[in-house]
């Protein structure tokens, strides 16, 4: 009797647990180095307030969810990272969880930013607030799977995205789009979880893509934009240029004066590299964007690059819109599709994408 009661009240707690997931899900990609938090606050067993992480990382789930005209005095705190117990930018997330008379905090994840790491608890139980850090721990690990590989590596997390005919064609002669309506929405989408995307001038110079977006709602979240354009060949009259208050770098391995010119006027940063052709180029070329503080990347680029990518085994997750539908001669690739063709693709992801399909692979 007394393991069904614990398991009704742990479903229950999992339940605003959940709930707070979901607000974290809002602003991921647009917290900087900061990770997205949700925090769910109830008493009497019903929602008072919540909160997410600001965009830029600041202020935390918690103050924002706290920071309001409402007697929280004896209310239970749901959060899915372990409570900030530092000064930093702002005072620490505990001191607003006291001062609002909180009673109990329920966390599923231990912060991996070491000036918190697993502090929260023993502060709290000091300040005779109880707390609970045993509840979706599975599923929390995987939520902050990018916050984890930054703050243990010397990349950003990296991901990136390609559309495939039935057989393997990236491309089509008549320029026509491969997937349906659905998938490009759902990329736009995709593109708003990270706060940084990736293509080549080549990529956006044949497509002339916005590569933001579009869905009502979520126009704020087109991450910056990233153009590798080794020899600056860019098109000057390009969708992304009339984009307004969008953050746009170039990286090159040109010295070509007047186009640097033409793209500073345009408020376009420019980095110049040495070169950007091996592995150890792209080590750096990451290296450097985790020093711009960038978190979580998006590639979007053609098969020629992603090869790349796959084969010095750079990439964390690969998203792959597959057509139902062959291209046969009307459709071509810039470079062989055998690494792709090689990968597994096992169950498609449950989502209606108008007869194509969606695969997430896995590599790290």
């Amino acid at each position: 009797m007394e393991n069904l009661k614990r398991s009704s009240k742990d479903n229950i707690h999992s339940h605003f647990l959940k709930l707070a997931y979901e607000k974290a899900k809002i602003n991921l990609g647009s917290t900087g180095q900061n990770p997205s938090v949700g925090c769910i606050v109830v008493k009497d067993n019903s929602i008072v307030s919540s909160g997410c992480t600001s965009i830029n990382g600041r202020p935390h789930a918690e103050f924002n969810a706290l920071n309001k005209n409402i007697n929280f005095k004896g209310a239970n705190l749901y959060v899915t990272l372990e409570p900030c117990s530092h000064y930093g930018q702002t005072p620490p997330c505990i001191n607003i969880i006291k001062k609002k008379g909180i009673k109990k905090v329920y966390f599923s994840s231990i912060d991996f930013d070491l000036r918190s790491k697993g502090k929260a608890k023993k502060i709290l139980k000091k300040l005779r607030i109880k707390s609970n850090s045993s509840l979706m721990n599975k599923f929390s690990k995987e939520f902050y799977k990018s916050y984890l590989f930054y703050h243990t590596n010397n990349f950003p997390y990296i991901d990136a995205k390609i559309a495939l005919s039935k057989d393997y064609k990236s491309s089509r002669k008549k320029g026509k789009l491969i997937t349906s309506v659905n998938s490009r929405k759902l990329a736009q989408f995709l593109r708003s979880r990270y706060d940084c995307i990736i293509s080549t001038s080549k990529s956006i110079n044949e497509d002339n893509s916005k590569l933001n977006c579009r869905i009502e709602g979520l126009e704020n979240k087109s991450p910056d934009l990233i153009i590798i354009d080794r020899n600056l060949k860019l098109k000057k009259k390009l969708h992304i240029f009339s984009q307004k208050k969008r953050k746009i770098i170039i990286f090159t391995a040109s010295k070509n004066t007047k186009k640097i010119n033409f793209f500073k006027r345009k408020s376009i940063k420019v980095v110049i590299l040495k070169s950007l052709t091996s592995r150890s180029d792209f080590e750096f070329f990451f290296r450097y964007l985790k020093k711009l503080k960038y978190s979580r990347i998006f590639f979007e680029c053609g098969i020629t690059l992603l090869n790349f990518l796959l084969y010095k085994r750079f990439l964390n997750n690969l998203y792959i819109f597959k057509s139902n539908k062959k291209l046969l001669s009307s459709g071509f690739n810039n470079s062989s599709s055998r690494l792709i063709r090689n990968i597994k693709l096992k169950r498609s992801i449950k989502v209606n994408l108008k007869g194509d399909n969606l695969y997430k692979i896995k590599f790290k």
